[in-house]
């Protein structure tokens, strides 16, 4: 019989991903059994957090096969994001796609020449990166 602190533990990655979208609108709706499998309800602000929240699905078991998913993205493809303080392109790349390198990504989606010369209240829109 599956235990729900057991698969809640091994989600635990999927759990905090999409409770750290929480600031751009995702919400953590339910999490239960649904018989022998963890049961995931949410919703997510983009496709750009939905692939994270994919990525940590997959880390956390490439096969999936005790978790049943219910993930809807309420707004389009790419995430707005605005520029908070202590925030570089780098760290902004780790948050949404789990690789720092993928900056050059986010600067080249927002014309951005220096990505070392971002400011405070810029707006971005974070691209689907595959």
């Amino acid at each position: 019989m599956a235990d729900l602190d057991q698969l809640k533990q091994k989600y635990a990655g999927v759990i905090s991903t999409i409770e750290g979208f929480s600031d751009l609108g995702a919400n953590l709706e339910q999490v239960d059994l649904d018989g022998e499998k963890l049961h995931l309800k949410a919703t997510v602000p983009s496709t750009v957090v939905a692939n994270r929240t994919w990525d940590a699905i997959k880390e956390a078991d490439p096969t999936y096969a005790d978790l049943h998913h219910e993930i809807a993205t309420s707004g389009g493809a790419e995430q707005p994001y605005t520029v908070q303080s202590g925030d570089n392109l780098s760290k902004i790349a780790k948050r949404f796609y789990g690789d720092a390198s993928k900056y050059r990504d986010i600067a080249q989606a927002n014309g951005i020449d220096d990505p070392d010369k971002i400011k405070v209240g810029q707006d971005l829109n974070l691209p689907v990166i595959s």
